[in-house]
């Protein structure tokens, strides 16, 4: 277990110091706002989505590292995906994170977001941890309403 939080701490400090696809893109055709009222992270996620695929995903806003980490691998983890697929990989990380997924299960499908199974130790870092996804989905549902965690 001591391996894994080392992991978990590594991966989620290399994505808070060095995110991933953290710009606005100018051809951006879906978009929405997300706020986390108990901690204060905002963040915005653009979508260039075109026949049902995501082809270019990123996001802006500012945040604790758990959620400026999530929001830079969810978008990595996405782009290229369908909207379907984008839809299942919100439910399996909202499982993992939430302890929906039993500890031990095969979390294979999510690749390195996998690591984010220790979130569910901490209840409270779960909606920094999924801010950026119910945003995601927001912008997918083209939603115009802020995203808040409460």
């Amino acid at each position: 277990m001591p391996d894994l939080r080392e992991l978990y701490q590594q991966v989620i400090l290399d994505h808070h110091k060095k995110p991933r696809n953290r710009r606005r893109p100018g051809d951006a055709n879906k978009h929405a706002e997300g706020f986390n009222p108990l901690c204060g992270d905002k963040v915005s996620v653009f979508l260039r989505i075109e026949n049902g695929v995501i082809r270019d995903i990123a996001f802006e806003g500012s945040g604790c590292a758990i959620s400026t980490a999530s929001a830079s691998m969810m978008t990595e983890s996405l782009k290229g995906k369908t909207e379907a697929e984008a839809e299942g990989f919100f439910e399996r990380f909202h499982d993992l994170v939430t302890g929906k997924t039993p500890a031990g299960s095969d979390v294979s499908g999510l690749g390195k977001l996998a690591v984010f199974a220790g979130v569910r130790e901490y209840p409270v870092r779960v909606k920094c941890a999924t801010l950026a996804w119910h945003t995601m989905r927001a912008a997918m549902e083209e939603r115009e309403e802020t995203v808040a965690t409460e």
